[in-house]
Order: C-alpha cells, then sequence, then structure tokens
C-alpha cells in the first residue's frame, strides 16, 4: 500500500555540470510512461505523484514535460500530475501555458523551485499568480527546499506565512540537509501545524537523524503525524533507501499508515 509523493518524468539532455564533461547523472530516468509502470510494479508502488524532470539550468527542458506527465496520469490512475511552474518574471510566459493545464483530469500540484533562478522576494508577482491558481484548482503546491541560497528554509518560510493559510503546501527534502532539518523539527514545522498553515513534508534526501528525531517528536508533541509523506524523489534519490530509511522510523502503526498511504490520498489521491 505504498503512495509515492515525489519522483519525475523525463529524460534530461547530457550537461556538463560543474565544468565537467557532459554526463547524465539521473541513471534511472524514464521517458515513457510505460517505463514508469514497469518501476512501480517492481517496487510495489500503487499511486505515485509524478512531476516534470529538471536539474539542467534550462527551463524550457522541464515545462517541457508537463504534457508527458498530464498525458501518463490521463492513462493510468495510478499516477497523479505535477506541473512544472515558475515565479520569475521571464518565465511568466511558459508559466501562464502551464497553469492553462491546470485543471485536467489527473493534476494535483504545482512543482515550484528555485534552483534554476529566482528568488521568493523578486518573484512576488508570479508567486501570486501560481498560489491563486493552486487555490483555484484545489492543487498543492511542491516547493524543493535545500540548504542555502534561494531554497534555504528561511527563504521558504516567506511562502509558509504568506500562503500557507489558504493553499496546502509540499515542502520537499524536509528542508534538504542538517540545517534545515534541526529548524524545522526544533520548532518551526511544529509551530506552523498548530498555527493552522496547510503545510506538508517528506523525508527524500533527509539525513539520517531526521527522520528518527521527527518521529519521536511527532509522538511527544502528538501532532504532525498526519503531515509528513513518503517521496523516493526517484531518479534523483534511491527507492529502496528511502523506504527502508522511513519504514525503520515509522513503523506498522498509525505513523506508518499516513506516511505511505493515508496522508497521499489526502493531498493527491
Amino acid at each position: 500500500m505504498i503512495r509515492d509523493a515525489h519522483r519525475h518524468l523525463g529524460v534530461l539532455p547530457a550537461y556538463p555540470f560543474y565544468g565537467g564533461p557532459p554526463v547524465h547523472p539521473d541513471v534511472t530516468a524514464r521517458a515513457t510512461l510505460e517505463e514508469l509502470v514497469a518501476d512501480l510494479d517492481a517496487e510495489g508502488t500503487e499511486r505515485a505523484l509524478v512531476i516534470p524532470n529538471y536539474g539542467v539550468p534550462d527551463p524550457a527542458v522541464a515545462f517541457g514535460f508537463n504534457e508527458l506527465c498530464v498525458e501518463a496520469a490521463q492513462k493510468d490512475d495510478r499516477i497523479r500530475a505535477g506541473l512544472w511552474v515558475s515565479a520569475k518574471p521571464s518565465d511568466a510566459a511558459r508559466t501562464a501555458e502551464a497553469l492553462s493545464l491546470a485543471g485536467e483530469t489527473g493534476v494535483r500540484a504545482l512543482k515550484l523551485s528555485f534552483l534554476l533562478g529566482g528568488t521568493v522576494h523578486d518573484s512576488r508577482p508570479g508567486l501570486d499568480t501560481i498560489f491563486a491558481a493552486a487555490r483555484e484548482h484545489d492543487l498543492t503546491v511542491h516547493v524543493h527546499t535545500s540548504p542555502g541560497a534561494a531554497s534555504d528554509v528561511d527563504e521558504i518560510t516567506h511562502l509558509v506565512e504568506w500562503y500557507g493559510d489558504t493553499t496546502r503546501i509540499h515542502l520537499v527534502h524536509f528542508g534538504g540537509g542538517m540545517s534545515g532539518h534541526i529548524k524545522l523539527i526544533s520548532g518551526r514545522f511544529f509551530d506552523w501545524v498548530a498555527s493552522g498553515k496547510q503545510v506538508y513534508t517528506d523525508l527524500s534526501w533527509a539525513i539520517g537523524f531526521a527522520p528518527r528525531w521527527l518521529a519521536a517528536e511527532i509522538e511527544r508533541r502528538g501532532v504532525g503525524h498526519d503531515r509528513v509523506l513518503f517521496a523516493s524523489d526517484e531518479p534523483w534519490g534511491d527507492f529502496a533507501g528511502e523506504y527502508a530509511r522511513l519504514k525503520a522510523v515509522t513503523g506498522d502503526g498509525e505513523l506508518g499508515t499516513h506516511v505511505f498511504t493515508s496522508t497521499f490520498d489526502t493531498l493527491y489521491g
């Protein structure tokens, strides 16, 4: 009964990352629905939210996979689609085209990341447009988090404060590293939940201590059990590793049921 709340579809072009030769680091990237379904069958994954693959510094590539994800969701009921959007002014036309698909059957999320440029504060008009579309179509906004720069928790916190009262926000990677994990688990994440913010997260890429500590804090505080989802982040994450790590700390009780099944159904089912 596994639901995967974050994985990607589409094969990226080779790129010379960090001044090296052109490479394909996402070695398990899938180009077709058939390949994706074969992976789901092998894993035992019953439902998945599928988002355009991204990583090369050309937003047109990620935008170009939107229709592939929508098509996958409409052809197979196991799939839910997330649309790649951007709040950068230079991406306004492409984001408008993406948002024209927001009402399509199978679309359940909008994917927002600052890894390809822009910041929270210089993108406010674009953010307003994206979150308004999410409210109109009852979609969850997926937001990448990672330590430092524009994706740091300190920056992404503004999105929760500005939009979290009226829109579901899924914080991918739970801060993405040591500083983000500590900032969230030590209070910020639970303060948001207690104040009524519609904030959710997954623990893909999480450092080993974070899942253990988060599970312990959920038990101690008595809140947050219905705000955490399992996500593989394939092909950038590793399904088997992500599953084993999260299963070890959630077990077969109520928390495990929420993490692997019911919270996905609430957001994306």
